[in-house]
C-alpha cells in the first residue's frame, strides 16, 4: 500500500512544479502536518488527514474538514486553502508566534477578537455536540473495552443535569472551532488566527469559550474576562455557562485521549494516559467544588 505522506508530497511537489523539501511539524496528535518550502523561499503547509481519525469519531470525516477549513478561510481567521490533494490539503503557511497556555491567557481581547470573527462568518456544514460527543465516546470505550478513569461513568447523572440547565437558555449556534488548545492559536500581524479544524462545526459559543478556558487552564477571573470581552457585557449566567462548559471540554476529551490511545497509532513522545488523567482531575476538581451548585443556579437563570 503507498505511504499516504509520500504520495502527498509528490503531488505537492508536482502542484510546485518544482523539488520541495518537508520537515513535519510537531503538536499534531491525529494527522500528519509538514512545512514544506522550495528551494527560492517558498513555504506552505501540507495536512495529510488519517482516515481513522474519522472512524473513530476523534476527528470530522475528511471531506467535512476540508469544507470547514474552507469555511474559515472566507472568514479570515483559518489558513488559506491554495489546494486540495486526495485526502490531504496544500494551506497558507502562517509564518508567526505559536500560543501556549500563558500566552493566551496574556491574549485574552485578542483570543475573543479571532472567536468572534470566526463565528460571524459563514456556517460550516455540520453541527456539533459535545453531549453527543461524550455519549459516543463512552460508547466506544465500552464497545471496545477501553478502560476509563476510575469513577468516570459515576458522573453520568450530572452531565445530563448539566445539559438540562444548558438548554433552559436558547444560545445560537455559530460556527465554532470546538478545539481551541492553545497551539490552535498563531498570532501573526498583530492578530491572532485559528489553525486545524478538525472538530469543527456549529455549535453554542459558550463551548468555544469554555473549552479556550480549559485548555489553557483559566481561573474563574480569566474565565469572566474571556466572556465578557466576547460578549461585549457582564453576564453572570453567561460566564456560568462557559464554566459548565469547560467542564464538559474536559471530561469529553478526557476519553478523547482515552479513545486514541486504544483505538489509532499513537505517537510514541507523548503519554495520551497522563494526558487523560491531567484532564479528568480538573474536570473532577470543579465538579466537586462547594460552587458547583451556585454555578448551576447561575447558568440555569
Amino acid at each position: 500500500m503507498p505511504d499516504p505522506v509520500a504520495s502527498a508530497l509528490g503531488l505537492v511537489a508536482s502542484w510546485a512544479g518544482r523539488p520541495v523539501t518537508h520537515t513535519r511539524i510537531k503538536g499534531g496528535l491525529s494527522h500528519y502536518i509538514a512545512r514544506v518550502e522550495t528551494d527560492d523561499g517558498d513555504r506552505w503547509l501540507l495536512r495529510v488527514l488519517d482516515p481513522k481519525i474519522a472512524a473513530t469519531g476523534l476527528g470530522l470525516p475528511l471531506d467535512q474538514e476540508i469544507a470547514n477549513t474552507v469555511v474559515a478561510a472566507e472568514a479570515g481567521v483559518g489558513a488559506r486553502v491554495l489546494h486540495e490533494l486526495p485526502g490531504a490539503l496544500i494551506l497558507e503557511y502562517i509564518d508567526g508566534l505559536t500560543l501556549d497556555a500563558p500566552a493566551v491567557r496574556a491574549r485574552i481581547p485578542r483570543v475573543a477578537q479571532a472567536a468572534r470573527a470566526l463565528h460571524a462568518g459563514p456556517r460550516f456544514a455540520n453541527d456539533f455536540s459535545i453531549f453527543r460527543k461524550y455519549d459516543g465516546f463512552v460508547a466506544l470505550c465500552r464497545d471496545h473495552d477501553l478502560p476509563m478513569p476510575e469513577g468516570f461513568t459515576e458522573w453520568t447523572g450530572t452531565v445530563r443535569a448539566i445539559q438540562e440547565t444548558l438548554a433552559k437558555r436558547h444560545i445560537t449556534d455559530v460556527p465554532c472551532h470546538n478545539d481551541l488548545l492553545p497551539e490552535n492559536f498563531i498570532e501573526a500581524h498583530g492578530r491572532v488566527r485559528i489553525v486545524d479544524y478538525q472538530l469543527s462545526g456549529n455549535n453554542d459559543p459558550c463551548f468555544e469559550l469554555g473549552d479556550i478556558a480549559a485548555e489553557a487552564s483559566f481561573d474563574p477571573d480569566d474565565v469572566e474576562r474571556l466572556t465578557r470581552a466576547y460578549f461585549g457585557t457582564h453576564d453572570e449566567a453567561l460566564i456560568a455557562r462557559v464554566r459548565l462548559n469547560a467542564i464538559m471540554s474536559n471530561l469529553t476529551w478526557t476519553l478523547w485521549f482515552v479513545v486514541h490511545h486504544g483505538l489509532v497509532a499513537q505517537q510514541r513522545d507523548f503519554d495520551y494516559n497522563a494526558e487523560a488523567a491531567t484532564k479528568y482531575a480538573k474536570a473532577t476538581g470543579d465538579l466537586t467544588d462547594p460552587g458547583f451548585g451556585s454555578l448551576m443556579d447561575a447558568a440555569g437563570r
